[in-house]
Formats: C-alpha cells, structure tokens, sequence
C-alpha cells in the first residue's frame, strides 16, 4: 500500500463552478503507479466547496450556479454579515454540497464516469486563491 499526497493552489476564479479535473490530475503526475486506490480531494476553505458534475454541457455549472443562488440567497436576513453580502450564503452552499470528493483510482487513472469532472464551487463574488489537499491511497505496481 503506497500513500501519495500533495498541496495544490488554485488561481482565484470568479463566483461559480469551474472544472479543476485537469489541475488536480495535472498536481499528480504519480498517479500512474497506482493499480487500484482512492483519491480524496479537500478544499481547504469554508466559503468554497468541491463536487463531481457533468463536465460537457456548460449549461450544467450555469445551472448549479443559479439554483443555488436561489437557495442561499444574498438577501436573507443573515446574523453574520461582516466579510460582505455574499459571505453567510458562501457558507450554507459549502456546507450543503460539501468540502471533499473520493474518486476511485484504476490502472492509474482516475475512474470519473464520461460525463464528469470535478469542480471547484467558488461562493464567494472575489474569493481568492484555494488550496487543495490531494491525497491518494492503494495498491501500486
């Protein structure tokens, strides 16, 4: 059993969901000694969070975008209002959708379906650069 893991800065982005596949798998360049295992992704931050979506149609994050705007709203009648406006809803989207993904590893290659990618789900209108944690766990050759 072999541990692999490494930190990743991603650039600052614009509010939104944006495809990090080619970053993450791009930071791992050890990825191809594993057999079989699993990479756990984790953002280090609280007002962005990470998923797995489809990563054809850029309808799709367009989409996500909106929906959850919709459900986090910018003018509820949040307590914590310090950081700005779009800081408390940042919040509630990261801890809905969630602050890591595990995709499983096969033949050195990451095992996402056709249509999917990971994405980094930046809340925040101006948020900064993000750090990742990548850590990968299996069977290498």
């Amino acid at each position: 059993m072999a541990w692999l893991q490494h930190h990743l800065r991603l650039a600052p982005r614009r509010r939104g969901f944006h495809l990090i596949t080619p970053e993450v798998e791009a930071a791992l360049s050890e990825l191809g000694r594993f057999r079989v295992g699993l990479l756990h992704v984790f953002v280090q931050h609280t007002s962005a969070s990470l998923c797995i979506n489809e990563n054809a149609d850029p309808d799709v994050p367009r989409d996500l975008e909106l929906a959850f705007n919709e459900i986090a709203r910018e003018d509820f009648a949040y307590a914590h209002t310090l950081e700005g406006p779009d800081d408390m809803p940042a919040h509630v989207k990261a801890a809905m959708i969630g602050t890591s993904v595990t995709v499983p590893i096969a033949d050195g290659r990451l095992c996402l379906g056709t249509w999917q990618g990971i994405y980094l789900c930046e809340h925040r209108d101006r948020g900064g650069p993000r750090r990742l944690v990548l850590t990968a766990h299996g069977e290498t050759d």
